[in-house]
């Protein structure tokens, strides 16, 4: 199975990786509002501080964001 990072846990986001949680893969959560990852920690996530700490390791990241302010604290 593979390490997933996703940062963005709005509709489509929080969706998207608890399917990844439900296929047995190692989720990392990261959102600007931390309190949207907790479900998904319940189920098993790991939940990141940071986009980076989000993506350290992970084999692939999906950034699910709303708008270029989120695209550049993702990328920072």
């Amino acid at each position: 199975m593979s390490k997933v990072a996703f940062l963005g846990l709005g509709a489509m986001g929080s969706r998207m990786a608890a399917n990844l949680l439900k296929a047995g893969h190692t989720v990392t959560v990261w959102n600007r509002s931390p309190a949207a990852a907790e479900a998904l920690v319940a189920s098993g996530a790991r939940k990141a501080s940071s986009p980076k700490e989000a993506a350290e390791g992970a084999d692939f990241v999906f950034a699910i964001v709303r708008d270029d302010r989120c695209v550049a604290k993702c990328m920072a």
